[in-house]
């Protein structure tokens, strides 16, 4: 086993090594706008994940992971030359999903916040449905009860 640090660093030169091989040698005319958002190496520095994402539609993202499942062993066989480490790992490819939940959220907080400025809206021309102020007051005349006179 070797430590986090040493894994964090190989994982990151995977990641530049695989977005330089994807803009520059891989030619592919599956392989739509795809970019590498992260990379991490198991502890063994045998097995690296590579996480991307696709701009497009499902069709280009999934022609996109059929092109870079066929251009695993190039870029493997890359990554094994520029690391110099003695084994090179293998590697795995994964859309990554943290983009499409972002915008999701995104989505749902503007859906809140036009909710919020609806109601907002409503609220300016609201009137009270009763008096403006509801508690009980005491009439004219009557005497406040205090602490010591309640019995």
């Amino acid at each position: 086993m070797v430590d986090a640090a040493r894994a964090r660093k190989l994982a990151d030169r995977i990641q530049q090594i695989v977005a330089e091989m994807l803009e520059r040698r891989i030619k592919d005319p599956r392989l739509g706008f795809v970019t590498v958002t992260d990379t991490r190496v198991t502890a063994d520095l045998r097995e690296a994940t590579v996480f991307y994402t696709v701009y497009g539609s499902e069709a280009e993202r999934s022609d996109s992971a059929a092109a870079l499942e066929s251009a695993k062993g190039i870029i493997r066989s890359e990554v094994g030359r520029q690391t110099g480490v003695r084994f090179a790992p293998t590697l795995t490819f994964k859309h990554d999903p943290l983009p499409d939940s972002a915008r999701h959220l995104d989505d749902l907080i503007n859906v809140a916040r036009s909710r919020d400025a609806e109601v907002a809206r409503q609220a300016q021309s609201a009137s009270y449905a009763g008096e403006a102020d509801p508690y009980r007051k005491p009439e004219e005349g009557e005497a406040e009860l205090g602490e010591d006179d309640q019995a």
